[in-house]
């Protein structure tokens, strides 16, 4: 098991910027790939974007390439998005999610390939 927990979220002018965190506990952070995903009103949970175990490898939703960044610090067990050129379009619930996975490269877009999601953190973009 691992716990999920996401903080940084709140309200921001369109333009501006957040960092996302997501605290784990509970087993062997390194042994995980991690990703955020989102959900907006009325919409389907989308990807945003994915990190392998290493870190070395990360993958992106086309939507928000090039304004948000995924990294990951194993030794404090956190994965963060950090939300630049933050747009009304990207106002949503955020979600992080972890897999347990053997493999240290691979990154995974698909919200089915998570085994655990944290509860979700709101994040409001005003225009």
């Amino acid at each position: 098991q691992v716990q999920l927990v996401e903080s940084g979220g709140g309200l921001v002018q369109a333009g501006g910027s957040l960092r996302l965190s997501c605290a784990a506990s509970g087993r062997t952070f390194s042994t995980f790939a991690m990703g955020w995903f989102r959900q907006a009103p009325g919409k389907e949970r989308e990807f945003v974007a994915a990190i392998s175990r290493s870190g070395g490898n990360t993958s992106y939703a086309g939507s928000v390439k090039g304004r948000l960044t995924i990294s990951r610090d194993n030794a404090k067990n956190t994965v963060y998005l950090q939300m630049n050129s933050l747009k009304s379009e990207d106002t949503a619930v955020y979600y992080c999610a972890a897999r347990a996975v053997s493999v240290s490269t691979f990154v995974y877009p698909l919200t089915k390939s998570y085994d655990y999601w944290g509860q979700g953190i709101q994040v409001t973009v005003s225009s």
